[in-house]
């Protein structure tokens, strides 16, 4: 059937984290979710979100199933929100060029909400921080899509997409169309 446009496929790092929130989200948006827990789940994926969590024990689980060298040779469109996006950083998979400082903005206690400005738009993104990271220095193909406090939070690089935020915790769903934008013009140039 002509104008039928195929779902997106979309894995969701299920190791830890906010895995069924991202997949509520996509869902909603119109993607297939499939849970990623072993590399062979990547195989025939459009896209992946690396969800927030516990860096640390994200990439002890990443390690101990095989993921973090599956992952590394992944070159479909990537979102990661907060540990994802520590997990995603130069420090360590080297997906974008951005160093991070964890828990940049306080223990668990000090979570918060915060009105975001987003690049070219006119509403305000509700950003929920929970020990959130913050974007510390970006190279100079990196795309900066929204800041707190004069500090980068929502930053993009090619195909990989990061925020120090959940996004997956409101009901604004325009960081997910975004990434979802990414995965689609990817879908097209390889149709």
């Amino acid at each position: 059937m002509a104008g039928v446009e195929t779902p997106p496929r979309i894995g969701v790092l299920a190791l830890q984290g906010n895995v069924r929130e991202h997949a509520a989200m996509l869902r909603r948006l119109g993607a297939e979710v499939v849970e990623v827990r072993k590399p062979e789940q990547l195989d025939g994926l459009d896209g992946l979100v690396i969800p927030g969590g516990e860096s640390t024990a994200i990439t002890r689980l990443m390690r101990l199933y095989g993921l973090e060298e599956a992952i590394r040779r992944f070159s479909q469109p990537v979102l990661g929100t907060c540990a994802g996006m520590i997990l995603l950083s130069r420090e360590h998979l080297g997906r974008i060029d951005v160093t991070v400082e964890r828990n940049a903005y306080g223990r668990q206690v000090a979570s918060f909400e915060a009105e975001l400005a987003l690049e070219g738009e006119t509403e305000p993104l509700r950003g929920v921080f929970i020990r959130a990271p913050r974007i510390a220095e970006v190279g100079p193909d990196v795309e900066v899509l929204a800041e707190l406090d004069g500090a980068a939070v929502l930053a993009r690089e090619g195909r990989t997409l990061v925020a120090s935020f959940h996004p997956e915790l409101t009901e604004d769903t325009r960081v997910h169309e975004r990434f979802l934008e990414l995965v689609r013009e990817e879908m097209h140039v390889g149709a």
